[in-house]
């Protein structure tokens, strides 16, 4: 912020200083309407300045709106695939990026009430298993039929007890969802960053230009006492 306004104060100034010092002299005219005539020329420098600096800044602020989005575009794209990977990962590495919901009501008519005993083709199950978890995933928590069903599942695929495929299932869900959360957490500083970002940028970009006038105006006043003092 304090370079952005040495470089306003610094050039306005200078800009209004030649202006006022090349304007030319009017001779007959009041010392006050000499001084106003310098003035408004210097503001009417800075005012052809800051048309040239607006587009300027309107560039640099159309290309942090457009970071910020993209930014916000990745952040979604990162919380999805995060979940997606987690949900991925608790399903046994299956595909679950084009999850098609009629499948997950497929599985639910199909279901019986003593699930296919362990065999060396576990991909049957590890697929009806990752729809049901992607699904669950995506309304929030897993059904209680749901969890039972799938817990007899992979008690009879891993021989492990119900309970134990149970706390599977919970530390799976649990694990997804903290993955998710945290993800987006991340996405929402980046976000909050990039806005403050541009706010402060907004800001100093205000008060300098409002120091260029200043400056710009003064400067002025002084050039025209020293083309007056030339003139004499």
């Amino acid at each position: 912020m304090i370079w952005l306004a040495l470089v306003h104060l610094i050039a306005a100034g200078a800009g209004g200083y030649l202006a006022g010092r090349l304007r030319t002299k009017r001779v007959g005219v009041h010392t006050n309407e000499v001084a106003f005539r310098d003035t408004a020329h210097g503001f009417m420098t800075w005012a052809v300045s800051a048309i040239v600096s607006a587009v300027l800044l309107a560039s640099a602020a159309s290309a942090i709106i457009g970071g910020t989005a993209r930014l916000g575009a990745n952040a979604a794209s990162s919380v999805g695939s995060a979940v997606s990977g987690a949900a991925s990962q608790a399903a046994g590495r299956v595909d679950l990026s084009n999850l098609d919901p009629s499948a997950y009501v497929t599985d639910t008519l199909f279901r019986a009430d003593r699930p296919a005993p362990a065999s060396t083709d576990t991909a049957p199950a590890r697929a009806e298993v990752g729809r049901i978890v992607a699904m669950s995933i995506r309304n929030g928590d897993i059904a209680p039929a749901d969890k039972t069903y799938v817990a007899t599942v992979i008690a009879a695929q891993t021989g492990i007890s119900q309970p134990d495929a149970e706390k599977r299932i919970n530390d799976a869900i649990a694990k997804t969802k903290e993955t998710a959360a945290k993800a987006e957490q991340t996405a929402r500083e980046a976000a909050d960053t990039a806005r403050k970002g541009a706010a402060s940028f907004a800001l100093a970009s205000f008060i300098a230009m409002l120091i260029g006038a200043l400056a710009s105006s003064y400067g002025a006043t002084v050039g025209g006492r020293a083309r007056d003092r030339a003139d004499v």
